[in-house]
């Protein structure tokens, strides 16, 4: 998205009857430029790339809070594309799903706020589940099942492809993709023919492995 279309899309959605309310104190835009700049500050390096925080806590004052209160749901979705449109741009890998939270805080003057962003696995939601037991958190960054040692789950079976399947948020769920595989994903022992979305505890053949999507 970026923050260009992040700031054109903001200005239509406090136009009419909240651009009254927006003429002055804090903006929307400040908020998405805080966000990226504390996605570059807390970077931080790892084996399989680069790390950014993924849960991010908006304190803003009282006045502020009542403003932002009638557009605050579409400020959230906004602010959570800006930071998944960062990420792709630069390379930034999340651990768990990007959230985002808008607290109040009575001491802050009007126009100020403070942004903390943390790095967070998901908890309590999806996972893969290995043979061996071993389970791998599903969150924005794709899931990629294959050969290949950067792959995010690695088989070591000579049926898997270099780069067999992919399990990719999509909306409020998952979907699995077969990547042109040469033996084929089945599911369900269904063999995989376009991307389907996975429900809890579908099971996932690749090769001769057995993976299970489970939810919390």
């Amino acid at each position: 998205m970026g923050l260009q279309q992040f700031e054109r899309r903001l200005e239509r959605l406090v136009e009419g009857v909240f651009a009254r309310a927006f003429r002055s104190g804090l903006q929307p835009v400040e908020v998405g430029r805080r966000l990226t700049r504390e996605m570059d500050l807390r970077r931080t390096l790892a084996p399989k790339g680069t790390l950014t925080p993924n849960r991010f806590v908006v304190v803003l004052s009282p006045e502020d809070a009542d403003r932002f209160a009638p557009i605050e749901e579409e400020l959230v979705s906004e602010l959570i594309g800006v930071a998944r449109d960062h990420a792709d741009r630069e390379g930034y890998i999340f651990i768990g799903p990007v959230t985002v939270e808008l607290e109040v805080d009575e001491h802050l003057v009007e126009g100020t706020f403070d942004l903390e962003g943390e790095l967070t696995r998901a908890g309590g939601g999806a996972a893969l589940v290995l043979g061996d037991g071993r389970r791998v958190p599903l969150g924005d960054t794709p899931v990629n099942i294959g050969r290949l040692p950067e792959c995010e789950v690695v088989l070591a079976d000579g049926n898997v492809s270099r780069r067999h399947a992919q399990i990719r948020r999509q909306g409020g769920g998952w979907v699995l993709t077969d990547l042109g595989s040469t033996n084929g994903t089945r599911l369900n022992n269904f063999r995989l023919t376009t991307p389907s979305e996975l429900r809890p505890g579908d099971e996932i053949t690749v090769g001769n492995s057995v993976l299970r999507f489970e939810t919390a």
